[in-house]
């Protein structure tokens, strides 16, 4: 909970405006401290920066104030789309096609939050946005902010030193599953390559607004690409248990390809080729879990998916094997399994469905 004060402070407004709204048009039902101090929550003052970012594009405070946060979030992006109508250029037209919902970014830095509310950046950035603070350092926007009600965390710091990243999701460990964006003065490369290598996206001052813009404009549209994918893979859905190593090699594999078969499809020559493709997919995500830090957990969830599919295609050819009496290849020292002819399954039909293998 935050006081007028604060709240005044993080909108970039007078004490007094923000009283005057209260009064007059009931905004929010702010709490009373016990010392009949008003205090407003994360959502009030979330609310409180659209209609403060609407009424300074010339939107009248009366006309708003009923509105809803959404209505307010279609008003800001109405707003936008009108101006891109009006403009014949490359930008503008990117701003229609960005979605409606206004890009909300919690920001640490009073200077990056200051000029963030300035309208010649905001008219480059070409879509509505949603400051959250600004914020004095970490731990306080940890203290006003949960992770669902920001987009991106973008940082103002002008000293980068190493541990500075883990610093940071030390303060704020809500907070440490957003993407990033440092605007920074000074840092060493290899503080740079540790933080890209983490992706966080980087920006060196001084920059002009219209290079601002442009930057978090490209954070923004990957943010929310992002976010359109829908929920992440629950890599933990998968089996822990150790996946079985290959049956065959590819030499194996090349021999059992050319093997002679009745099936006119060529479908043993097929699941062949596709054993051989899923081992060098495996093989390769096990390298490249090793290469960087960030995709490491996406290798490991490829790797066992293909590993996964690679063991049921192994079944799935020494099924074929059975059905047409093939001689597979088997580990060395075993020797060749030979399937006789008798032992084939009968091929399935619309009255008779294969039986289950012992």
């Amino acid at each position: 909970m935050h006081r007028s004060g604060a709240v005044a402070r993080m909108l970039r407004m007078p004490v007094a405006t923000l009283r005057v709204w209260e009064r007059r048009y009931g905004l929010t039902q702010p709490a009373l401290s016990p010392g009949g101090q008003r205090l407003y929550s994360v959502d009030d003052v979330r609310r409180l920066a659209v209609l403060k970012q609407l009424t300074d594009l010339g939107h009248a405070i009366g006309s708003l104030a009923t509105l809803d946060m959404a209505q307010l979030q279609g008003v800001a992006a109405t707003h936008v789309q009108a101006q891109a109508a009006t403009k014949k250029s490359p930008r503008a037209e990117s701003a229609r096609l960005l979605p409606a919902r206004a890009w909300r970014l919690a920001v640490i830095g009073a200077a990056l939050g200051a000029r963030l509310q300035r309208p010649g950046l905001l008219r480059w950035l070409g879509r509505p946005l949603v400051v959250l603070g600004p914020f004095d350092d970490a731990a306080q926007a940890a203290a006003a902010l949960r992770a669902s009600d920001a987009d991106a965390l973008l940082v103002h710091e002008a000293h980068l030193q190493e541990g500075w990243l883990a610093s940071l999701d030390a303060a704020a460990p809500a907070l440490a599953g957003l993407p990033k964006a440092v605007l920074y003065g000074y840092a060493a490369d290899r503080v740079c390559e540790v933080l890209a290598t983490a992706g966080t996206a980087l920006l060196r001052e001084p920059q002009p607004d219209a290079v601002l813009a442009q930057w978090l404009r490209a954070l923004s549209t990957a943010t929310l690409a992002t976010s359109a994918q829908g929920p992440a893979v629950d890599t933990n859905a998968l089996s822990t248990e150790p996946l079985p190593p290959r049956r065959w090699d590819d030499a194996a594999l090349a021999d059992i390809a050319g093997l002679s078969t009745t099936v006119a499809c060529e479908c043993p020559r097929h699941v062949a080729e596709l054993l051989m493709q899923l081992s060098h997919f495996e093989a390769y995500s096990a390298e490249c879990e090793n290469r960087s830090a960030p995709d490491a957990e996406l290798h490991a969830y490829l790797r066992r998916v293909a590993g996964a599919a690679r063991a049921s295609f192994e079944a799935a050819l020494e099924h074929v094997a059975l059905h047409e009496g093939l001689m597979l290849p088997s580990p060395p020292a075993l020797g060749g399994q030979l399937v006789p002819p008798s032992a084939r399954r009968p091929k399935p039909s619309t009255a008779t469905q294969p039986r289950s293998r012992p």
